[in-house]
């Protein structure tokens, strides 16, 4: 079984581009900083995570993701190669994100992002508290979204 599910925060806004053809595909492209559960010394660590989104997924990522908001996903590994100009071969290795959601409240997400200098580095945000949540401690859903749900 090949499943991943990942939780962090984009290191910046989400690179889109579309297919060739009748019906243009459209493919996202970003990467995420993983925070790392376990660690021996107090230093906080993450990893950077290349990530793929298609069709439904990228349009979401394209029209809701920006650098520092922090986000849940499931998905599977793909890895690869190529040669490079010099003749060497590259391995890669990325996450193909199936299913993209908020994994936080828009006012802790403005919050992170406001004032914490991401271009500094990789910077958590606290967890929200239903204190400092937005109106009933829920996320404002974005406008226009309804379009993009399964259900009405």
């Amino acid at each position: 079984m090949n499943k991943v599910i990942l939780m962090g925060r984009l290191t910046r806004d989400p690179e889109i581009r579309y297919s060739n053809g009748e019906n243009a595909l459209a493919i996202a492209r970003f990467t995420l900083a993983v925070d790392r559960r376990f660690n021996r010394r107090e230093d906080q660590t993450a990893d950077f995570i290349t990530c793929k989104a298609f069709g439904k997924q990228a349009e979401f990522a394209e029209r809701f993701l920006r650098q520092g908001i922090k986000i849940a996903g499931c998905g599977r590994i793909e890895t690869g190669s190529y040669t490079n100009r010099d003749g060497q071969k590259v391995y890669t290795t990325e996450v193909i994100f199936d299913e993209i959601e908020f994994a936080e409240s828009k006012a802790a997400s403005d919050a992170s992002r406001g004032g914490s200098g991401m271009s500094g580095g990789y910077q958590s945000a606290p967890a929200p508290s239903p204190m400092n949540a937005a109106g009933d401690g829920f996320m404002n859903i974005p406008d226009g979204i309804d379009e993009e749900l399964p259900f009405k």
